[in-house]
């Protein structure tokens, strides 16, 4: 029996420290969009908790993002170690009616990864008009995301930098490898 309570307190760190990777740009191949039997593997970062330790969440909004709201927004990659918490930016702030936990939401969004800035998927690819709708807080997206989208107003354009694991995890899914920081830019367009 205490053995297994100890497997049990000793798995959480285990995984928290998997989540909470570095990311390391190792010039191979790179997939936009889903993955396909013709496109190359995604390089993923490596794990560890020393990247970690020594990035501080910074609130300020990267100048690299463009402010204008009819454009698709860019993400550029960075060689700094990922944060181990959620970071949110907010590049406009909206004036609308602000996202809160129940809200139904639509936004436009990119997503990219945190070291290269290579686009994974875009609402904007589906065309300039296209959103994604859900409600915040019901748990129809991963946790950085929805948590992210809180507290936004209709017209504010925000950068929501994901650690691993508020996203997709040690796991991955898709074209994102497990362990990957993720950056979204997200522009909220309605809320119901």
């Amino acid at each position: 029996m205490t053995h297994r309570r100890s497997a049990l307190l000793v798995l959480p760190a285990a995984l928290l420290l998997a989540a909470c990777g570095s990311s390391t740009s190792s010039g191979g191949g790179s997939s936009s969009g889903a993955a396909t039997a013709s496109s190359p593997a995604v390089q993923g970062p490596t794990t560890g908790a020393a990247a970690c330790t020594g990035a501080p969440a910074t609130a300020e909004a990267p100048a690299s993002v463009s402010a204008d709201l009819s454009v698709q927004p860019e993400v550029t990659g960075t060689d700094a170690p990922p944060p181990c918490g959620l970071v949110v930016s907010d590049v406009v702030a909206g004036d609308g009616p602000v996202a809160g936990s129940g809200s139904d939401v639509e936004v436009k969004y990119v997503g990219a990864f945190y070291d290269t800035g290579e686009t994974f998927d875009a609402s904007w690819n589906r065309g300039a008009d296209s959103t994604l709708p859900f409600t915040a807080g019901a748990g129809r997206v991963i946790q950085g995301f929805d948590q992210g989208v809180q507290g936004m107003a209709v017209g504010g354009r925000r950068v929501i930098t994901i650690p691993s694991d508020l996203g997709y995890g040690p796991a991955g899914q898709g074209p994102i490898p497990g362990g990957a920081t993720l950056v979204f830019v997200v522009d909220l367009v309605s809320v119901g």
